[in-house]
């Protein structure tokens, strides 16, 4: 019996009779070009209203950064018939809640609510989009531009190893690549913005034909439909935001960098550019980050952590954007360890993998890893794993609302030797190394690094 439940355990999961993921949806546009997409689920009587505003810190100039998440501040500051702190206490009222966040491609907003509380959801987010500059004031720019700042001092300068991904990115990206610099942006460019700088940016990127609007949940479709169309028809189409020419990043040789900081322990990132966001190989690499240190019996953490005792820890993960994607492996280093001796049990593990495919057991435990946290997600409809905030990603990323079985057949349909092959593309010698350690102690970082100079 043990033997017959470990064969389905990891057997190949595409050889099992499963039913294909399917998540029933209607699209219409609306004639100032808003892409919406209803799904309905009653399973819970809750609605989510998801808009994601296809700007992000990718769209900044240089000098001019940080403005899509200065705006994620902002929508929620009122508008032309919302006074200020409204939304949360009608949401409140309607058994709900707002959140936004942004990343380097999208701004997203969730506005949930009980069932009943769907137009208000609706209207709020929808008043926003077309009257946000009528609420909006210098005095509530400067207001928010305070806020953001701080948060900038809480999330990179003043936060033990803050400082790594701005380094980190922008060594991997050179001067006018639209990664370059962090999503939260500069502190002098946030100071150095004028309110007509801001104002500019909320009419090129806020505007329906720039947005993709999802309304989830225990739906009437009809409604929800008249609701849409009558909120949100009426906001005038905005200009086509520019095209942007997007050089495709590389790396040279490899980049060894130290940056002293108020931490207790040496710290390592490795950074590799890989593929994009759902471009070939990305779910490849993924996978290989599951393999190296997805798990406290994955390979890294096993060798650094248990058996030589020499990492806090460590993790692995593939992050893939629009325009270009990174691989990362980060490891704390135990007290008094140089992070020479760690980097050198990195490099063999990764050589042990290029030169020789996983186990395939090894790499249907990552596959099932995967899948479980796929149908976890599946579960919900709000929040920023949802259902609703899914059915943007993909239609951002792939044109197709409902990719889910195509997604997860990526992993699927992957062979150990397709890790292998991956890794011997993408992980080489042209990478980042960067050492944090605690001040006056740069000798415990890799030899031959240079001093980093965080430029944002």
């Amino acid at each position: 019996m043990r033997r017959l439940l470990l064969a389905l355990l990891f057997a190949p999961l595409a050889a099992l009779a499963q039913p294909a993921i399917s998540v029933d949806y209607e699209r219409f546009r609306l004639d100032n070009g808003l892409d919406v997409i209803l799904h309905r689920d009653a399973s819970v009587p809750t609605v989510t209203v998801n808009t994601w505003y296809h700007v992000g810190s990718g769209r900044e100039q240089p000098g001019r950064t940080g403005f899509a998440h200065l705006f994620e501040h902002l929508m929620f500051e009122g508008s032309g018939h919302v006074p200020e702190g409204a939304i949360d206490t009608w949401l409140e009222e309607a058994g709900g809640g707002a959140n936004g966040s942004t990343t380097r491609d999208r701004t997203n907003y969730t506005t949930d609510a009980a069932a009943n509380g769907l137009e208000l959801a609706l209207y709020l987010d929808a008043d926003r989009m077309a009257s946000l500059l009528d609420a909006m004031s210098p005095e509530s720019v400067d207001g928010q531009r305070d806020v953001v700042k701080n948060e900038r001092r809480q999330s990179y300068e003043n936060r033990p190893y803050g400082m790594a991904f701005s380094v980190l990115g922008q060594t991997l990206y050179p001067p006018g690549h639209p990664y370059h610099w962090p999503t939260i942006g500069a502190m002098e460019d946030l100071t150095a913005a004028s309110y007509q700088d801001v104002v500019d940016f909320f009419r090129t990127y806020y505007t329906p034909n720039n947005a993709s609007l999802v309304v989830a949940g225990d739906i009437d479709l009809e409604q929800t439909r008249q609701w849409v169309e009558a909120w949100y028809g009426a906001i005038p189409r905005g200009p086509e935001p520019p095209l942007q020419p997007i050089a495709t990043p590389t790396l040279e040789r490899e980049r060894r960098l130290v940056l002293e900081d108020a931490v207790q322990l040496p710290r390592l990132y490795l950074a590799w550019h890989s593929p994009a966001r759902f471009a070939p190989a990305d779910a490849a690499m993924e996978a290989l980050a599951g393999v190296l240190a997805g798990g406290k019996n994955r390979r890294l953490y096993k060798r650094l952590v248990y058996d030589l005792e020499i990492a806090q820890d460590v993790s692995a993960f593939q992050s893939g954007d629009l325009h270009s994607g990174e691989f990362y492996v980060i490891a704390t280093a135990r007290p008094g360890v140089d992070l020479d001796e760690i980097e050198a049990v990195i490099a063999e593990e990764i050589a042990r993998l290029q030169a020789e495919a996983p186990d395939g057991r090894e790499l249907q435990r990552v596959v099932n890893g995967v899948e479980a946290g796929f149908l976890d997600a599946l579960e919900t409809i709000d929040g920023f794993a949802g259902k609703a905030d899914q059915l943007n990603s993909y239609l951002f990323f792939t044109g197709t609302p409902d990719y889910f079985e195509e997604d997860l057949a990526r992993f699927r349909a992957l062979a150990p030797r397709d890790l292998s092959d991956a890794a011997l593309t993408f992980l080489t010698d042209a990478r980042v190394a960067l050492s944090i350690v605690p001040e006056g102690a740069a000798a415990l970082a890799l030899d031959c690094s240079e001093t980093a100079v965080p430029l944002f």
